[in-house]
């Protein structure tokens, strides 16, 4: 079955049995041929969370920080063979979830008290524009290794550092970041469909050197990062758009992982 046929939940999607675990995170890229610009990364994400799910025979789908914005609704996970069940730490969040999908409340970088909370609950566990709000990302990472079912699969999609654009981010004091990103983008202003939480980028790297030794040190046997470079903020400045481009592509041509813009985190736990 294809890619396309995943995402778009074809007529059988629901009844087809998941398949036996096969092949290597690696392996299952190197089919994908992701390109070098983080574009991709935002058009294949739910693309490739089902990907994973039919190659590695993972049903039950936890998306980390889903709240009010989840994946798929009801319909479109049962069309495509997964339960999906949305965490957020906000009950607020929580309220917005889409009608018939399972919540649960837990804090993924927290102690794991929470009543919600089922170790080794869940085949895989997601996340989109998550890591870079969380204060103490290893603890969350090993907190991910508890609550997979063996052979579990996690994919986080995070903006890294050193890219430029969050670097400034970065350092910026927040009433100004947050003032340049309400005049760029107003869904984003206090109290529209897209708000904007306090960023701490840590762990947010795009350098496997980097992010694997502590990957494997909280337990996971198998790490796969697949960096992007380049993003959509100069869009509306020509000039400065151009030549963000021309450094971004050469970035990519050198495999320069300092500056990513982007990444995919893929992580298996052993056992499966």
């Amino acid at each position: 079955m294809s890619m396309a046929s995943l995402a778009t939940g074809g007529p059988d999607a629901g009844r087809r049995p998941m398949t036996q675990a096969s092949g290597s995170l690696a392996s299952f890229f190197d089919g994908l041929r992701p390109d070098w610009h983080s574009r991709w990364a935002w058009d294949q994400y739910e693309a490739t969370i089902l990907g994973l799910a039919h190659q590695f025979g993972l049903r039950s789908v936890c998306e980390i920080g889903g709240g009010r914005d989840p994946l798929f609704t009801q319909e479109e996970a049962a069309r495509n063979g997964i339960e999906l069940i949305v965490n957020d730490i906000d009950p607020g969040e929580l309220a917005l979830t889409g009608r018939g999908l399972k919540t649960v409340r837990f804090d993924i970088a927290g102690d794991l008290s929470e009543p919600d909370v089922v170790r080794g609950g869940y085949d895989m566990m997601v996340s989109r524009m998550v890591f870079e709000h969380v204060d103490g990302v290893e603890r969350a990472w090993a907190n991910i290794h508890e609550l997979l079912t063996p052979g579990g699969v996690a994919l986080a999609f995070f903006p890294t550092l050193w890219a430029p654009i969050f670097a400034l981010n970065h350092v910026l004091p927040a009433r100004l970041s947050r003032a340049i990103v309400h005049a760029l983008y107003p869904a984003r202003r206090d109290g529209g469909d897209d708000p904007i939480f306090p960023a701490f980028y840590d762990w947010c790297r795009g350098d496997p050197a980097v992010l694997a030794p502590m990957l494997k040190r909280v337990g996971f046997a198998e790490v796969h990062v697949q960096r992007f470079w380049g993003h959509e903020y100069f869009e509306r400045m020509p000039g400065l758009k151009q030549l963000d481009h021309a450094f971004n592509a050469a970035a990519a041509r050198l495999g320069w992982s300092l500056v990513t813009t982007h990444a995919y985190v893929v992580v298996r736990k052993g056992g499966g």
